[in-house]
């Protein structure tokens, strides 16, 4: 397995800029960096050529991650925003192919944060998400690139809360570059077992999220039962991707669209971030291998 970090644990802003984490998480232990991919459109295509290259000089895996925005919601009714939204990811799987980002995980079939006040038709979205779905994975296979459907919590969004909705959706679209990705955060809240969980994943499972109930990087002194958890991934014979997205800071976009109200740790400077998230990458490889 490649152990990874969100790069927004360090950052206020989805679209913070991400080469300089590169080098970082090459030298705390990490084998990925996964790096928010809405923004992408603000940047110019040398960016990306750039990033590909250090993160290969540095032996680093880039991946992406994206919570689309309302505009880009595959289950919208609005047809013409749908084609728009068409557009905005043709354009971000270019740079993705640019930078040698392959993969990209979120809640791409529909939105978030979910504004449940809007009201929503849960089967009708799934049916409009399904189909839009199938079509955005023939465009990201001509750029080489996976795309794993999230499984978030009820307060969150409402399209996938479990493993096994996650799945009928994946098996529904049935394209080989739609996967399922699971994030302990969101399975502590829906799931009565996180090995039910990721068995039920299966060869299905494309990314794996991990992090503490209160979005702490992984620890040994955590509740969660980390051990139970990586050998379910070892009974799948799952070697992908293990990436950590903790968010422990208030402030910015990125601490309101989480709900982080408090800092979870006392202490969130740089130093203590870098500590902290060396300590987990460590912990996880002894852990799981």
């Amino acid at each position: 397995m490649k152990y990874g970090i969100y790069y927004a644990y360090w950052e206020e802003e989805w679209g913070g800029e991400f080469i300089d984490y590169i080098l970082k998480v090459k030298n705390l232990g990490f084998d990925i960096l996964e790096v928010a991919c809405g923004d992408f459109h603000t940047k110019d295509i040398s960016y990306f050529k750039e990033a590909r290259k250090i993160a290969e000089a540095e032996d680093i895996i880039l991946t992406g991650g994206y919570g689309p925005r309302p505009e880009h919601n595959l289950a919208s009714t609005d047809n013409e925003l749908v084609e728009k939204a068409f557009d905005f990811w043709k354009d971000v799987f270019e740079k993705m192919n640019t930078a040698g980002i392959y993969s990209i995980g979120g809640a791409l079939y529909s939105y978030w944060p979910v504004d449940f006040s809007s009201g929503f038709d849960k089967k009708a979205d799934t049916e409009r998400s399904v189909e839009r779905m199938k079509k955005l994975a023939d465009i990201a296979a001509d750029y080489d690139i996976t795309l794993n459907m999230e499984v978030l919590n009820r307060f969150e969004g409402y399209m996938m809360n479990t493993a096994a909705e996650g799945l009928a959706y994946v098996k529904q679209v049935d394209k080989p570059n739609v996967k399922l990705m699971l994030d302990t955060f969101h399975s502590n809240i829906e799931e009565d077992s996180f090995e039910d969980a990721i068995l039920t994943a299966g060869s299905y499972l494309g990314n794996f999220h991990v992090g503490e109930a209160n979005r702490k990087p992984p620890y040994a002194e955590g509740r969660m039962p980390w051990k139970e958890i990586g050998e379910a991934l070892h009974k799948i014979g799952y070697d992908g991707s293990i990436v950590m997205e903790p968010f422990v800071s208030m402030g910015g976009k990125v601490g309101q669209d989480i709900s982080v109200w408090r800092n979870i740790f006392d202490d969130v400077s740089e130093e203590n971030l870098d500590r902290a998230a060396a300590e987990s990458v460590a912990f996880l490889r002894d852990l799981w291998g």
